[in-house]
């Protein structure tokens, strides 16, 4: 630890609030999130492994532990129950026989476009939560600071992984009328990444 700037007890109760914040904003995530999900008979660890693999398109399991905050194992295993149901594929590639990666099979893309399109059918608390601060300044909550701590935790190569996630659903969508819906160029670029493979 660098030279201490900061007393114990401020030390302690930092933590203690950003504990007790934390966990109190990932009960509400966690509520929405499987509430979302629920018609589609997945966990959250599936969904979310799911939606790593498809932003990333082609990713390690190491890839989907790290960004999926989760142990290898369990991304190891939630992947194998992914595959059982159609939705995810396991391949090696001839240039990288030592990592295994997954990608999103056709049917777990039309699962996720499928769920992208119906996320109003359910609740969201933690939206509507934040609805005043966006009507006051216009734009959601963007927690620069918690990034801040998030990029010092888990480093520069997490926070890539993370804004490419959120840049590939910006590209991956397009709204009309009120409804979120594949975009052409997604599918462009889903055709371009294939050919790649």
């Amino acid at each position: 630890m660098t030279e201490e700037k900061f007393s114990h007890k401020e030390a302690m109760i930092y933590s203690q609030r950003l504990a007790q914040m934390s966990k109190a904003l990932w009960k509400a995530v966690e509520k929405d999130w499987q509430q979302w999900i629920k018609p589609y008979d997945l966990n959250i660890n599936e969904h979310h492994i799911l939606w790593i693999a498809y932003h990333l398109k082609g990713a390690t399991i190491s890839d989907v532990a790290k960004f999926g905050v989760m142990h290898v194992s369990t991304a190891f295993n939630f992947s194998k129950k992914l595959e059982e149901r159609g939705y995810l594929n396991f391949f090696k590639k001839e240039d990288d026989r030592r990592n295994t990666y997954v990608s999103v099979t056709e049917e777990g893309q039309l699962l996720l476009e499928d769920m992208n399109e119906n996320y109003y059918d359910s609740s969201h608390g933690i939206l509507e939560g934040s609805l005043p601060i966006k009507g006051i300044y216009g734009k959601f909550p963007e927690f620069l600071e918690v990034m801040s701590v998030i990029r010092n935790i888990y480093g520069e190569d997490f926070m890539e992984i993370f804004e490419r996630g959120f840049q590939s659903i910006d590209k991956s969508f397009d709204e009309h009328n009120g409804e979120l819906q594949p975009s052409n160029t997604s599918k462009t670029f889903e055709l371009q990444t294939a050919e790649e493979k």
